[in-house]
């Protein structure tokens, strides 16, 4: 095995769940149609190899379901005032020993976790 390659991250509605992640800073990687009506939505952060796919069809995988999906970032101040800007809601700021983070919540209540290492 070499590396994370794609997580899925279900949703109930794919275009509402995408214009927020492409608000949330994702840039789209494929967007198509497969498998008799569904569609591939697939987003990434530029220059990163690890990237998302927004699902409906996982019956194990209810929308909301993630908890804990941590990005990366080198200024959480900034970027929370970036997302604050862009209508999207984040937490107050959580100082532990190993970084401050941040939670954001998708529309279907997926919770994903900003984090700025120390």
């Amino acid at each position: 095995m070499k590396s994370i390659e794609i997580i899925s991250i279900p949703v109930t509605d794919q275009t509402r769940a995408k214009d927020f992640y492409l608000k949330l800073g994702f840039n789209m990687i494929v967007e198509a149609p497969f498998d008799g009506g569904q569609q591939w939505i697939q987003l990434g952060f530029p220059n990163s190899e690890v990237s998302i796919t927004l699902v409906t069809w996982f019956d194990n995988m209810p929308p909301g379901c993630i908890n804990g999906l941590v990005i990366k970032t080198d200024d959480l101040d900034k970027e929370i005032e970036n997302l604050t800007a862009n209508g999207i809601s984040v937490a107050p700021i959580d100082h532990t020993p190993w970084g401050k983070f941040a939670a954001v919540l998708d529309p279907d209540g997926n919770r994903l976790s900003l984090h700025q290492g120390r």
